[in-house]
Formats: structure tokens, C-alpha cells, sequence
């Protein structure tokens, strides 16, 4: 890649609030966050199935509410938190990944790019 080449990546001529290095930085943060966001859902949402029975003796007996309803209450708190959340994660996904075929057509335009450059080669 030539000197034109790489300044035009780092700074835009354009009137772009940021050049396409910038752009591509802050798209990589997003993705890096989005990710981040996966693990702690994973991480929790396995703590809260393998140890939902360890908080209902923790936090309350039978006999102290004499309510088996509310170890019910219980267990929805547990999948509802997961249900909730991973319905934000997949909105939270879908903002950081935007239009799906947009990304697709992208990823053919650098591949079909990729191999006119080396068939010119």
C-alpha cells in the first residue's frame, strides 16, 4: 500500500466527523463491548441456573414464608432475568452489527477486490 493509500485511510478529506480510521476504531470498541456484554450474560445466566436452588435456602426456607408460591417467584426471577437480558443482548447485537446484508455485501466487495489484485499480479 502506497503513502496516498494509507493517509487516505487515516485521515478523510471528507467532512465526516471522523476519518475512516476513526470510523473503523470505534466500530472495533463496539463490537470489543458487544462481546464483553456476551460473556458477563453467559457467566451469570450459568451462575443463576446451577445456583438458583443454593439462593432459595439462602434466602428464604419454606418454613419461614410458608409460601411454596414464592420459591415459584423464585425460579421466574431466574429465567425471567435471563429472558430479559438476552432479549437486550440481541437488541444490543443488532445495533453493534446493524444490517446484516450490508456487512455481507462489504465482506463480497473486499473478497472480489482481494482476487482482481492478485490475478493482476
Amino acid at each position: 500500500m502506497d503513502t496516498e493509500q494509507t493517509n487516505d485511510y487515516l485521515f478523510n478529506g471528507e467532512d465526516n466527523k471522523f476519518s475512516k480510521y476513526e470510523r473503523a476504531k470505534e466500530k472495533v470498541a463496539s463490537i470489543k463491548r458487544f462481546y464483553n456484554h456476551v460473556l458477563v450474560f453467559l457467566i451469570i445466566s450459568i451462575m443463576l441456573y446451577f445456583l438458583r436452588n443454593k439462593f432459595v435456602f439462602i434466602l428464604v426456607s419454606k418454613e419461614a414464608f410458608g409460601n411454596p408460591e414464592f420459591l415459584d417467584w423464585i425460579d421466574w426471577n431466574v429465567y425471567g432475568t435471563t429472558i430479559v437480558w438476552g432479549i437486550i443482548l440481541a437488541i444490543h447485537g443488532i445495533t453493534v452489527f446493524g444490517n446484516i446484508s450490508w456487512h455481507i455485501k462489504k465482506w463480497e466487495d473486499r473478497k472480489i477486490q482481494k482476487y482482481l489484485n492478485s490475478y493482476n499480479d
